[in-house]
């Protein structure tokens, strides 16, 4: 059994010359739950998409259940960050679900039996599945989040990615999303990004700040001097949602 799910080795990307992430070491292990705060423009998305193998390192490597990133990517889950045009696609939510099958029924081939019966189950996973029939357009942000969720889930992954998965939906919608997430655990690796602390703090197993370097001691309490290297401002503007630009939600 492989010990580490992902392994961040001294990973460095640059776009355009300009360092985006520097020196960046994580493990995460099998079942854990680690959430990832940190500034915008701070580098989060981008981590994400090297551990999807979606971008080349500058230097230092990536790898996902022992193998390089890129080559594990049918076992990761990815939540992207919500866009209003995707409830303007004319498409239902069970089909929204398959295309998470895509990379097992290919581009061109129909979707079988058991493709169906999985979106099926994703959809029963997230509560959504008298919803199937339904055009998304007609979803509420919360339903839509928990179809995008059931998505990354129906090729039944190893890891789970979201990215900034709460950011459009209300704060009830947001509790329901994270105790299903606290659920999907319990199969699964998850890492979430987020901009609330607050909330993450209380549903994840660890905490990690980025921005452009990474700290993370292994536990979800941060130090203030932590809070303030990430956000560079005092940590009394973080805890209380004053954060220039702002970079928090308050809570």
């Amino acid at each position: 059994m492989v010990e580490e799910i992902i392994e961040v080795e001294d990973l460095w990307v640059a776009y355009n010359g300009m360092a985006v992430l520097e020196g960046i070491n994580l493990s995460v292990r099998p079942n854990e739950f680690l959430g990832i705060i940190g500034p915008n423009g701070g580098g989060k998305t981008t981590l994400l998409k090297a551990i999807l193998g979606l971008i080349q390192p500058s230097h230092g490597r990536v790898s996902v259940l022992g193998r390089p990133a890129g080559e594990s990517r049918s076992r990761i889950g990815y939540v992207p960050q919500f866009n209003t045009s995707d409830r303007e696609f004319p498409i239902n939510v069970r089909e929204v679900v398959l295309m998470g099958r895509t990379g097992k029924a290919g581009l061109f081939r129909r979707y079988s039996r058991v493709d169906l019966e999985e979106a099926d189950q994703a959809l029963q996973t997230v509560g959504m599945r008298e919803f199937g029939p339904r055009r998304i357009g007609e979803l509420s942000g919360g339903e839509l989040q928990r179809v995008f969720v059931a998505r990354a889930l129906v090729s039944q992954p190893a890891v789970l990615l979201l990215d900034e998965p709460t950011s459009s939906i209300d704060p009830a919608m947001q509790t329901d999303l994270y105790e299903l997430l606290v659920k999907l655990k319990q199969r699964m690796s998850i890492i979430i990004v987020s901009h609330d602390i607050g909330a993450i703090s209380i549903h994840v197993d660890q905490i990690a700040c980025l921005n452009r370097r990474l700290y993370h001691h292994g536990s979800k309490e941060i130090a203030p001097e932590v809070l303030e290297a990430t956000y560079q401002c005092p940590v009394q503007l973080i805890a209380h949602g004053h954060v220039p630009h702002r970079v928090l939600k308050e809570h």
